[in-house]
Order: structure tokens, then C-alpha cells, then sequence
């Protein structure tokens, strides 16, 4: 079984390691110094760097990484003008070996139009950065509201034990986010207690948890209490991604 670390970078990025069949591989690169160092406590040499997306602060670090490592490159063909020199350029709906077993390429734009996850489905895992995100989903920058609940729909059709590896800790504000609309879901004061008590991580979490508690997973529930009842659930979610966006609390 594949072996999973976070690893903290920056101000409140994550990037992760995951272990298995021979191989070390890294989920984007946000700063090279806290992940060599743990590459070098586990004594681990790296073989492979995933990228989910062109911003600054997932890709930034590779040119050091690569330099210390020598682990080649892989993302999306589709966006690859926009990376670091991929040394495999992958497709959405691909499939490709990694770390013992099959990695599958899923396409999640919105936060960026060139986005993708990866699915390791025997290790249970998906690595979804600023798409999906623990308690919330990323911004709009490029995509389109139909765009992202497109892209959380196709995550959300997972199985629920997969465990999400999102991009940021954003635990705080979109937790409380959370409770400004959806207030009396017990499952979500639940989450934010055990997270604040440290019981449990905020990130990575399981799908099901994300489910239960994501208020953008569940726009479909939230539309009458917005007084969107009967509107269509990526209405519904426009609707709260522009909350959000707006949300000061």
C-alpha cells in the first residue's frame, strides 16, 4: 500500500509525497526546502513530480527540485506552454503507471481552465488542489461557475472512502464560510471541533467527509435555504462561489 506525507509549504500550501512500488513521486511544488528535507529524512530519492496547475505557488520550486533530485516532470499536455518543461505530458482520462499502480488523469478546470487531479484508486487517494478543497473549492480565476460544478461533480462521483489531498490549508475561512450557510449541520460544527481540538486534520479529509460537510458539494442541499428552490444545482452554486468570494467574516 502506498505510503502518503503532507507536507506543509509557504504560509498554508501543501504539497504531498506519496510511497510505494519502488517509487517516491511529489504533488506539485510549492517551496523545494521543507520537501527535500523530508525526502531526505525518510531517506527517499524522488523519481517524479505531478503538476495539477500552472500557478506560481504549485510549480515554483520544480526548477530546484529537479536540479537536487534529478525526478522528471509530468502535467497536463494541454496546459504544458504555461509549465515547467514536462518530461511526460499527460491527457485528461488518461491512465499511467505510478508508484505500483494506475494513475488516472482527471480534468477539473474552473479554478484554471488547464487543471487536472490524479487518481491513485487502489491507494484510495485523489490529489485535487485548488479544485476540490478541504471544506471548499478554489476560486474562479479563468473557469466558469458551470465549469467548476462540472469539475466537483466529477470528483464527487468517487468512491467516498478516497481520501482528498487539496491544495491549501484554508481551514479557517472556509469553515466558517461553511457555517454562514449552513449553520445546523451537525456533522460540519463536528469536523471544525475535532479539527480545532486537533482530533483530526483539516486536509487531507475523505470524500464522504467533504460530502457531508463542503457546502459547495452541497449546493443541491443549501437551495432552499438560499431561496433558490428548484433552480438548477450549478445556479446554486454560482450563487455560493459568489458568497463566498464576498464572504468577510
Amino acid at each position: 500500500m502506498a505510503e502518503l506525507v503532507t507536507i506543509r509549504c509557504l504560509s498554508d500550501n501543501y504539497a504531498y509525497l506519496v510511497h510505494g512500488g519502488g517509487q517516491t513521486v511529489l504533488i506539485d511544488a510549492p517551496e523545494a526546502a521543507p520537501i527535500l528535507a523530508e525526502l531526505k529524512a525518510r531517506g527517499w530519492s524522488l523519481d517524479e513530480i505531478l503538476l495539477t496547475h500552472h500557478h506560481a505557488d504549485h510549480i515554483q520550486a520544480v526548477p530546484e527540485i529537479v536540479a537536487a533530485t534529478g525526478a522528471r516532470v509530468t502535467g497536463n499536455a494541454e496546459d504544458a506552454a504555461r509549465l515547467p518543461r514536462l518530461d511526460r505530458a499527460v491527457r485528461p482520462d488518461e491512465s499511467f503507471d505510478l508508484c505500483g499502480e494506475q494513475a488516472t488523469v482527471i480534468d477539473v478546470p474552473g479554478h484554471t481552465v488547464g487543471h487536472v487531479a490524479y487518481h491513485l484508486p487502489q491507494a484510495g487517494l485523489v490529489f485535487t488542489a485548488d479544485s476540490l478543497m478541504a471544506l471548499g473549492c478554489g476560486r474562479l480565476f479563468e473557469g466558469t461557475p458551470a465549469q467548476m460544478w462540472n469539475s466537483l461533480s466529477r470528483l464527487n462521483a468517487l468512491p467516498g472512502e478516497t481520501v482528498v489531498c487539496s491544495g491549501h490549508d484554508y481551514c479557517a475561512g472556509n469553515g466558517a464560510f461553511a457555517l454562514s450557510v449552513d449553520g445546523d449541520n451537525g456533522d460540519l460544527r463536528q469536523r471544525l471541533e475535532d479539527t480545532k481540538a486537533g482530533r483530526r486534520p483539516c486536509s487531507p479529509a475523505t470524500l464522504e467527509d467533504e460530502r457531508r460537510t463542503n457546502p459547495f458539494l452541497r449546493a443541491p442541499q443549501l437551495a432552499a435555504s438560499l431561496g433558490m428552490k428548484g433552480a438548477r444545482d450549478a445556479e446554486v452554486f454560482a450563487r455560493l462561489r459568489r458568497m463566498k468570494d464576498e464572504f468577510r467574516g
